[in-house]
């Protein structure tokens, strides 16, 4: 949700963004991926970044790899004194329809078993939980691999409009 007088963007990571980037990693994944591990990925021509700033200043950001006819959402991260503002959704709005607009026809995540909000906001999306993957997360927690298909039927264009419509009442 936007305040009145708050302006929000979303643009595209670059590596000049990652002294911005990694205190929100470490704070929300501790340990988290690397700085090389985000310099590889941004100059991997399959993986796309986006940031997203409420005024100015970087709050949350989510990224995917383009492979082929997939879509993999690699992570989403909101700085937690920003959560509950819908950022998360507006980023996996707008990676989604960058995947649906690149030919894409599904997508997939991994998310941790214990991140039951996550999970019920990917679900919205149309994901849905088909595996699990054991201790993917530090060797000890189990990850569930979600998965969403049918991505570019106009059917699931009228679910992200009806997304988009839910950011512009809110």
């Amino acid at each position: 949700m936007i305040e009145d007088g708050e302006t929000l963007t979303i643009e595209r990571m670059t590596e000049a963004h990652l002294p911005e980037v990694m205190p929100i990693e470490r704070e929300v994944f501790a340990p988290g991926w690397s700085e090389a591990a985000f310099r590889n990925d941004l100059r991997n021509p399959s993986a796309l970044y986006l940031n997203l700033r409420l005024n100015g200043k970087l709050v949350a950001y989510a990224g995917m790899w383009l492979v082929i006819d997939e879509a993999h959402i690699t992570n989403v991260a909101v700085k937690p004194e920003y959560r509950g503002r819908n950022f998360a959704k507006r980023l996996i709005h707008r990676l989604l329809s960058i995947a649906r607009e690149r030919g894409c026809v599904k997508a997939f995540l991994e998310v941790r078993v214990s991140n039951t909000p996550a999970q019920k906001l990917y679900e919205k999306f149309g994901f849905r939980p088909v595996a699990v993957r054991a201790k993917y997360y530090d060797n000890v927690e189990d990850a569930l691999i979600m998965w969403l298909e049918g991505l570019d039927t106009p059917e699931y264009g009228e679910v992200l409009q009806a997304i988009e419509r839910e950011f512009r009442k809110g």
